[in-house]
């Protein structure tokens, strides 16, 4: 049994299976997912897990290269708008309708039991490269 890190099965194996580029829609229980998208939903009751603490699960153990959130996260969650900012820099803002219609290309979907409005971040994930001298 693992000791630390992702404890999920489902998710851990969906993580390891993601490659350079692959992106993962990280959303509160509200978004909706388009078909085809794997789901590992983590909803368990309402803002439990938290939309921070899967993100900051998330970022330990995947390599982010960037991110994109809704720009309506600013003035409808002030809160979560300042967690991204912080957690992501560089993090693109797009309308939250471009938002969903991006969320067809992602690899995994990872359903929060957040309820609050907007949070939700397709991150881009990159590739752990060591030099070798």
């Amino acid at each position: 049994m693992k000791r630390a890190g992702i404890l999920n099965a489902e998710l851990a194996g969906a993580m390891a299976r993601l490659g350079h580029t692959d992106q993962v829609l990280v959303c509160d229980s509200g978004m909706p997912v388009p078909p085809g998208v794997r789901v590992v939903d983590l909803a368990f009751l309402p803002g439990i897990p938290a939309f921070a603490d899967v993100l900051d699960g998330l970022l330990a153990e995947l390599v982010v290269e960037g991110g994109t959130a809704a720009e309506e996260v600013r003035a409808g969650n002030p809160g979560c708008a300042e967690l991204l900012s912080a957690r992501l820099p560089g993090l693109a803002y797009v309308p939250h309708e471009e938002l969903k219609r991006l969320s067809a290309g992602v690899r995994l979907a990872v359903r929060t039991g957040e309820a609050t409005p907007y949070a939700n971040v397709i991150l881009r994930c990159g590739v752990a490269f060591q030099v070798r001298l």
